[in-house]
C-alpha cells in the first residue's frame, strides 16, 4: 500500500555534560519479567508468576497502546476524541500513531517524539479535520499545544536512547495537505477509498456515512507503537515488526470523549488499553533465540504471521470472552453502548479486502437481568445459538444495548438493568492470525477483543450524568476457544473461562481432586 503520511516531532540534539554525567551510567535498563523459553507443550509458558510473564490486561506500562473506537463530528466540533501518550521512563521515546478505519485500513500514521517523562495530547478532530498535530497556537483550535522537544531537568538527552534513531525526524506542528484531508475524512466518515491513500478500487474500506451517528461522523480505532525511528512504515506490513517496532513497556495513556449535540452533552473517559511486550527489551529487528514470546499468539499476529517469524511483536493477545453492565430505560432515562474492537479475518489489508471486515459474526451472547434470568436469541432466526442471522458487528463499532443487536429483555422481566455475557469468537470460521502450535499444539486460537462500557442519561436525563469503563473479561488472550454455554444447549457454564471450582496444584486429595467433580476447572494456559 501507498505511504499515506508520516509527521514527526524534531528531536533537538542537546547533550550537556552534567546531564551526560547524570544519566549516562542508566542506559541500559535490565527487564523487569524473569522469562523463559520453555521446550513444547504443558512446560511452555513464563518461567515464574512474574506478573509481567501474564496474559492478563491491565494497566501497566506498555509497548502498545489501543483506543479501541473513536468518534470525531467532522462538520462541527460537537463530537471530538482526545487521547494522550506519557513516556514513563527518563529515555527518549518515539510513539509511531496509526489511525484505522472501522473495518482495519490504515489511513493515517504519524509519529511523536517523546522526550524523558514527556506528554503528549492529540485532538483527532485537529488531525482529521484541521490537519495539525499537537498545535502550539491556542487560538487556532481548542485542541492541546505540543508538548517541549527539550528534555527537563529530571530526564535524559535526547540522544540518550540507544535503541532509537533520530535520522528523518521532522518538526511538529504540521499541516496534512487539504486534498489527503479529504481523502481521510471521506475513508472514516463514508468509507470512500481513494488514490492519494494508495485505492485504485472502488470498494469501500470502511463503514458507510449512513450506519454512523451523522452522515460527517468519522470512527475508526487508533494504535500506538514505541518503536526504533520516525518511520514512513505501517503496521500492517511485515518489515514494521522485522525492522523498527521496538519491546520497552514505558506508555501510558487515556482518552477523552466529549460530545457537545444536542440532546448528548455527553463527557467520557477512560485508560487506553495497555498491551505489554514480554518479554520486553531489546532492539528492533533482533530476534529471539528460539522464538519471539512464550504467547500462543500476539497482538498483531494477523500481521506477523505474515513475516519469517511469527509473533515477532512479543505484544499480550487480548481477550474474547467479557461480561459486561448494562442499565437501560428507568425513571432516570439512562442508556449504555458498547465500543467494541475485535481482530478481522485479514492479514496484510487492503483496498480490496478491508470489507471483510465489516461483518465480523459472534459466537454467543446472553442477557442478564438483576433478578439472575438470561435471555437469548429464539432458535430458528441464528447464526450460532444466540445471534440473530442478520447481527454482525465492524471491527470498530459502538451498539447500543437497547438495540436488535442484542437480546431483548424478558417480557416477564420489569428490571432495568443486569449484565452480558459476551463470547466475541466468531460464529465460524477461524481468525486471521495463526497461534504457535510448536510451543502449544493445544491452543485453539480464537480472535481478540475489547469491550468499553459507555453510559449516558437519554430523554430528560440527557447530559446529567455518564461515564464510560471497560468490561470484565473472563478469561485472557491465552485462554482459547470457550464453547457454546448451557443456557443455549451447550457442555459450558458461563463463567470465568478456567472455571470456579479449580484444584491448585498440590492440593491434598482430602481438600480437592484434579479432574474429579466438581474440582474440574483449570487455571492454566495452553
Amino acid at each position: 500500500m501507498k505511504k499515506v503520511l508520516t509527521l514527526a516531532v524534531l528531536a533537538t540534539l542537546l547533550m550537556t555534560g552534567s546531564v551526560f554525567a547524570q544519566f549516562g551510567r542508566h542506559v541500559v535498563a535490565e527487564p523487569n519479567a524473569t522469562f523463559s523459553f520453555g521446550v513444547g507443550g504443558a512446560a511452555a509458558g513464563p518461567s515464574t508468576t512474574n506478573n509481567d510473564d501474564s496474559c492478563d490486561i491491565g494497566v501497566a506500562p506498555a509497548a502498545t497502546l489501543l483506543l479501541p473506537y473513536f468518534e470525531v463530528e467532522t462538520a462541527a466540533r460537537n463530537v471530538d476524541t482526545f487521547f494522550t501518550v506519557v513516556n514513563t521512563s527518563y529515555l527518549p521515546q518515539i510513539a509511531h500513531v496509526t489511525v484505522w478505519t472501522d473495518w482495519s485500513m490504515p489511513v493515517l500514521d504519524f509519529n511523536i517524539f517523546l522526550t524523558g517523562y514527556d506528554v503528549q495530547s492529540i485532538s483527532l478532530y485537529d488531525v482529521i479535520v484541521n490537519g495539525i498535530i499537537a498545535p502550539t497556537n491556542p487560538n487556532l483550535t481548542a485542541g492541546g499545544t505540543s508538548s517541549s522537544t527539550t528534555p527537563g531537568s529530571a530526564s535524559a538527552a535526547n540522544n540518550a536512547n540507544p535503541n532509537i534513531s533520530l535520522v528523518g525526524c521532522t518538526s511538529l506542528p504540521g499541516f496534512i495537505p487539504a486534498n489527503l484531508r479529504a481523502a481521510i475524512q471521506a475513508a472514516l466518515t463514508d468509507g470512500t477509498p481513494a488514490s492519494i491513500l494508495g485505492c485504485t478500487t472502488t470498494a469501500r474500506i470502511g463503514s458507510p456515512a449512513t450506519t454512523h451517528p451523522t452522515s460527517t461522523t468519522a470512527v475508526g480505532y487508533v494504535t500506538i507503537d514505541v518503536t526504533s525511528a520516525c518511520s514512513t512504515t505501517l503496521p500492517n506490513s511485515a518489515t514494521y515488526f522485522t525492522t523498527e517496532i521496538l519491546f520497552d513497556n514505558v506508555f501510558t495513556g487515556d482518552y477523552q470523549v466529549i460530545n457537545k449535540a444536542t440532546g448528548q452533552n455527553y463527557t467520557g473517559a477512560n485508560p487506553l488499553v495497555h498491551i505489554r511486550a514480554v518479554p520486553e527489551g531489546g532492539r528492533a529487528g533482533n530476534p529471539l533465540t528460539g522464538a519471539q514470546t512464550n504467547f500462543p499468539r500476539t497482538f498483531y499476529a494477523r500481521f506477523t504471521n505474515q513475516a519469517a517469524a511469527a509473533n515477532t511483536d512479543r505484544r499480550q493477545p487480548l481477550p474474547t470472552v467479557w461480561a459486561a453492565r448494562w442499565i437501560q430505560g428507568g425513571t432516570a432515562g439512562q442508556n449504555t453502548n458498547y465500543k467494541i474492537w475485535r481482530e478481522g479475518v485479514t492479514g496484510l489489508v487492503t483496498c480490496s479486502t478491508a470489507s471483510l471486515n465489516s461483518a465480523l459474526t459472534i459466537f454467543e451472547v446472553v442477557r442478564f437481568d438483576a433478578r439472575e434470568n438470561p435471555t437469548t436469541y429464539t432458535p430458528g432466526i441464528i447464526i450460532s445459538p444466540s445471534v440473530p442471522a442478520s447481527v454482525t458487528t465492524d471491527e470498530a463499532d459502538k451498539l447500543a444495548t437497547s438495540s436488535q443487536s442484542f437480546p431483548p429483555l424478558s417480557t416477564a422481566s420489569t428490571d432495568d438493568n443486569g449484565w452480558m455475557y459476551l463470547n466475541l469468537d466468531f460464529a465460524s470460521g477461524n481468525p486471521s492470525g495463526l497461534s504457535d502450535t510448536t510451543l502449544h499444539p493445544t491452543y485453539d486460537a480464537v480472535p481478540q477483543s475489547w469491550v468499553t462500557i459507555e453510559m449516558t442519561g437519554t430523554g430528560s436525563s440527557a447530559g446529567l450524568f455518564g461515564g464510560e469503563f471497560d468490561a470484565t473479561w473472563l478469561g485472557n488472550g491465552c485462554s482459547g476457544a470457550v464453547g457454546l454455554s448451557t443456557i443455549n444447549g451447550g457442555a459450558t457454564r458461563i463463567g470465568p473461562v478456567g472455571g470456579v471450582l479449580v484444584c491448585p496444584p498440590g492440593a491434598a486429595a482430602a481438600n480437592c481432586t484434579a479432574g474429579t467433580a466438581p474440582y474440574t476447572g483449570t487455571n492454566t494456559t495452553p
